[in-house]
């Protein structure tokens, strides 16, 4: 072996020892010079100098340094991923909602250089990767993943890329650079990023749909954990909230259970008073945000036309700078061409569409919108999904607990901004269902029962717009169940005793017709009686007697009018 200091023989000892020696100290010359590397680049990172790779939407500038990517379209599409995850509140939803408009996100097609992007449809890891990275909150962040090294078949194997907490990251330089959002709203982003993600420890389901309302907002008020929920039925519509967690994992008995039907309703109650006294002004704000969301639209597809105007200009330019001859290239030049110009009529039509004239509608009045919440929140067009965003927007936690006792729930509210207040609902017993006949409708029911047969209560029900207790309208057979469900007693002719009659039995007994027997009665010569407003009349047959009904009913060949107390005559005597 031959170097710059000599010629060396391996077969002799002390060649040995000296090239033994040599190698010993390159080696760890070598080390020594890493470990300086390292040191410059971690002092150079502390004093956020050092050219990391940057996300899209930043670039290294050789005169200015780091700044924001030239391309508005790029710019604008980051910030519409905030803005959506704002308005959202969801990952998931976020990319729903740019899916649906058909938006495009930028990769990178050069690698690392990020100068030139294809325009790829956006995907889930293109949302979560902006809104995790501390990078677009304007800091500076080095060291923030480490690698790891594991004895796999008695070998040491390193693997890369594994994140580190916040508090161990090496370097973090708050505002370093220009940000597409402040870090506040990263710190607000990554909390909500968690709670989305339901089964870890401390997370809340978000408001995902289903038939149950307050899904990952209930907590168990005895083992403090979340109540889920479980469908049972025929057709799975009736849910019941469950501590369920000790019964599966440790074989406890259930903490609670109760059903939702009755939760839901008085806790969507109570979260429309609360929300009464800003109704005009969450109403408007709802009508800024939808311009505001037109306007967004509309950039982002003037965006893509001016994209696709440049690189068919850009497709015509390289068509006409190629020779005609060499048609292996020209052909390929012409199709990207033609590519080009397809999708420049493809944005112009969406920005047509985008940019169609609304027609201009009244300002509406909102001084009654208030009273309209309640038709609001249980209109078809709104969704579950919908309401349940609306709750957790004012509601953090609601604790749950049964008073056995009582047999009542307790319901403990946490607002948001620190307010508590409770609720105490009747919790059914076993075998009550939620469709019973409203007392208004028993009332009637009970007073007419013994008087008037089922058909004409059902009609008496039906003229006062009373449903059964499943929104039915009233039968015959309809009332009598329900009688014979109650004990309520039936009307029986047989066992009328002949003091009171009906309309119709009051004229057959006097010899008129039922007309007449109607002025009589409002003339006030005939008392009847009504159990409720529009009832059929109840006439006691003793007053058939009176001296004035029969001389009333015995004028005949004359004008049958009748007189009155407070008439003044036409023709005074004078």
């Amino acid at each position: 072996m031959i170097d710059l200091d000599g010629v060396y023989d391996p077969g002799r000892p002390n060649d040995r020892l000296l090239l033994g020696m040599k190698g010993s100290m390159s080696e760890f010359e070598l080390g020594v010079l890493r470990t300086r590397m390292l040191d410059a680049a971690r002092s150079k990172a502390r004093r956020g100098e050092l050219r990391i790779s940057v996300p899209i939407g930043y670039v290294w500038h050789r005169e200015i340094g780091l700044g924001f990517d030239p391309d508005l379209r790029v710019q604008e599409t980051i910030r519409l991923v905030f803005a959506r995850f704002r308005e959202l509140g969801s990952a998931r939803q976020v990319l729903l909602s740019l899916a649906a408009e058909g938006a495009c996100f930028p990769r990178p097609s050069d690698g690392k250089r990020l100068v030139s992007f294809d325009w790829t449809p956006v995907r889930y890891r293109n949302v979560i990767s902006v809104l995790k990275n501390p990078f677009y909150a304007g800091a500076y962040v080095y060291g923030k993943s480490q690698h790891r090294t594991e004895i796999v078949e008695g070998r040491a194997r390193k693997s890369y890329g594994h994140g580190k907490p916040l508090e161990e990251w090496e370097v973090l330089l708050k505002d370093h650079h220009e940000a597409y959002v402040d870090w506040e709203e990263f710190e607000r982003n990554q909390t909500l990023l968690a709670a989305n993600a339901y089964g870890r420890a401390g997370g809340a389901k978000s408001g995902r749909g289903g038939r149950a309302l307050l899904i990952g907002v209930l907590s168990c008020a005895r083992c403090g954990r979340r109540l889920t929920v479980s469908y049972r039925g025929r057709q799975p519509s009736q849910a019941i909230y469950r501590c369920e967690r000790p019964h599966q994992m440790l074989g406890l008995p259930r903490c609670l259970g109760f059903g939702s039907s009755r939760v839901d309703e008085v806790v969507a109650g109570e979260l429309l008073r609360a929300v009464e006294p800003i109704a005009i002004e969450a109403a408007l704000e709802a009508e800024r945000r939808h311009m505001e969301h037109q306007a967004e639209r509309r950039r982002m597809a003037e965006l893509d036309l001016q994209k696709a105007r440049y690189e068919a200009s850009l497709a015509e330019r390289r068509y006409a700078a190629c020779d005609p001859d060499n048609r292996l290239i020209a052909a390929q030049l012409e199709k990207n061409w033609e590519a080009a110009l397809r999708r420049v009529e493809s944005c112009e039509a969406r920005v047509a569409s985008v940019s169609a004239p609304v027609p201009v509608a009244e300002v509406p009045d909102f001084a009654g919108l208030a009273d309209d919440l309640q038709a609001a929140w249980n209109a078809p067009a709104v969704t579950t999904r919908a309401r349940q965003r609306l709750l957790r927007t004012l509601i953090v936690n609601i604790i749950a607990d049964v008073d056995e006792a009582a047999r009542e729930v307790i319901l403990t509210i946490h607002w948001q901004g620190g307010q508590h207040s409770q609720l105490r609902l009747t919790k059914p017993k076993s075998g009550e269902h939620g469709c019973r006949t409203p007392e208004e409708a028993m009332a009637v029911i009970r007073s007419m029962a013994t008087r008037w047969s089922d058909a004409e209560i059902a009609a008496q029900l039906n003229r006062m717009g009373m449903r059964t207790g499943q929104g039915k309208s009233w039968t015959a057979h309809r009332v009598g169940s329900l009688r014979r469900v109650r004990g309520i007693h039936a009307y029986r002719s047989a066992e009328e005793d002949g003091e009171w009659l009906t309309q119709y039995e009051a004229a057959a007994a006097l010899g008129i017709s039922r007309h007449r027997l109607v002025r009589l009665i409002n003339a006030g010569l005939i008392v009847a009686e009504q159990v409720v407003p529009g009832a059929p009349y109840q006439i006691r047959a003793s007053d058939l007697q009176d001296q004035r009904v029969l001389a009333a009913v015995g004028r005949k060949g004359e004008p049958r009018r009748l007189g009155s107390k407070d008439q003044l005559s036409m023709f005074p005597d004078t």
